[in-house]
């Protein structure tokens, strides 16, 4: 019974230690595991917030990025309203200009067609000289003077032409301004220029250099300029 009774409690003892190794053992890797997993945490979390403050940092220097560009356009705006004035003023009279609102003085050259006993002038020949005077950089064009713009109309109603919804006749005067070189090089150019081609057809066609051309601003009560199909934009 002694004997049997030291076996059972060696035994016991045997089992107690091991239990309590493998005890220590578990603890000791929970313990690591813990440890390890809060520092993958928390380095994760640092790379967040570092992540996060940097995407802000970003956006705010970018949005005072775009504050000071405002900033500096409109000191530039305040201090250039003057300027900003006189180019609108420019502006305004360049498009008056080029919509023939004002009166318009310089040089050029003077185109004068007439009917004669074998031929007549059409409002085809005008409009083809029209179109010549402007490839050649005219700038202001007159027919008899009716201004000429980019809408004007020239059609035939016998025994009369029609320009601005105007009755013109013989002789047709037509003034151009702009560099009287190039305009009248351009009208005649041998075998293909407008003089050239038109005197051949028996069409009599005149034309001379000036140096003080005036061509009055378009003035058609029955015809005011007017959109009925365009609409503006508004960005």
């Amino acid at each position: 019974m002694n004997k049997s009774k030291i076996i059972l409690s060696a035994i016991i003892g045997i089992i107690c230690t091991i239990l309590v190794c493998v005890m220590y053992m578990q603890f000791k890797i929970v313990e690591e595991t813990d440890i390890t997993g809060i520092e993958a945490a928390r380095e994760e979390e640092l790379q967040a917030m570092l992540s996060s403050w940097k995407t802000r940092y970003e956006e705010i220097e970018e949005k005072l990025t775009e504050t000071q560009q405002k900033i500096a356009e409109y000191q530039e705006k305040i201090d250039s309203n003057e300027q900003a004035s006189e180019l609108l003023d420019e502006e305004l009279e360049q498009t008056n200009l080029l919509v023939g609102k004002t009166n318009v003085t310089g040089e050029g050259v003077v185109v004068t067609l007439k009917n004669n006993e074998e031929k007549s002038i059409t409002a085809s020949d005008l409009r083809t000289l029209v179109n010549d005077l402007k490839l050649a950089g005219a700038e202001a064009i007159s027919i008899n003077d009716s201004r000429i713009l980019s809408m004007t109309e020239i059609v035939d109603v016998d025994p009369y032409i029609l320009v601005n919804e105007e009755r013109i006749i013989s002789p047709y005067i037509v003034k151009a301004i702009g560099n009287p070189t190039y305009l009248s090089s351009a009208l005649s150019l041998k075998d293909s220029g407008f003089i050239d081609n038109y005197t051949k057809l028996g069409k009599t066609v005149e034309m001379e250099q000036e140096k003080n051309i005036h061509i009055s601003a378009y003035n058609n009560s029955k015809n005011q300029l007017q959109f009925r199909y365009a609409k503006e934009v508004k960005e």
